[in-house]
């Protein structure tokens, strides 16, 4: 589909590219108001089960809030002599990194004139347990690799969908978490 083309045909991916460009737009203008703060509380359950709750962030210079509390449980496999009460913590850093990719496939597509049909992204993580058993101190304990394949259809050329899964990535937030060192201070008060 060329350009001309797209601008003369409906695209509908459920994103409201205006409004991203609207606010793109302002917040330029006003650069203290695009700094956010997402907060996560978390609470054991038992063993290696726990509840975690997002519901307020910060951001265009106030509190904000969600529709409404989300709550995740993580928790390990049975196999790991746990209860598998929900995903483990590993797998929701790739449920997080397939969501904030996906996103930004629909985004880009919806501001390309592309139309979505399906979008399925499969997120392969890698890890070897010896680092986080302490068995190896020469073994990271996380991902030593992440692979994510797209299978997407739309009325776009191979080319074109490679460039929009380019630019989502390119501005993926949890990419750059995960591809960038980010500092994080643990401590207990």
């Amino acid at each position: 589909m060329s350009i001309t083309e797209a601008t003369t045909t409906s695209v509908d991916n459920g994103v409201n590219v205006e409004a991203l460009l609207g606010a793109r737009e302002a917040l330029t203008a006003a650069p203290p108001a695009a700094r956010f703060t997402f907060s996560a509380t978390n609470e054991w359950v038992n063993g290696t089960h726990s509840r975690t709750t997002v519901e307020k962030f910060f951001g265009l210079g106030e509190e904000q809030s969600h529709r409404r509390p989300y709550t995740v449980d993580t928790d390990h496999p049975e196999i790991f002599a746990a209860e598998d009460n929900g995903p483990t913590p590993p797998e929701i850093v790739l449920i997080g990194l397939a969501g904030c990719l996906t996103a930004g496939v629909a985004s880009v597509a919806q501001n390309r004139g592309i139309q979505l049909h399906s979008v399925r992204a499969t997120v392969v993580g890698s890890t070897d347990l010896a680092g986080i058993l302490g068995i190896d101190p020469d073994v990271r304990n996380g991902y030593s690799s992440i692979r994510v394949s797209y299978q997407i259809d739309a009325d776009a050329s191979r080319e074109e969908l490679q460039a929009v899964v380019a630019q989502s990535q390119k501005r993926s937030a949890v990419f750059d978490i995960v591809t960038n060192p980010t500092t994080v201070v643990v401590e207990v008060v």
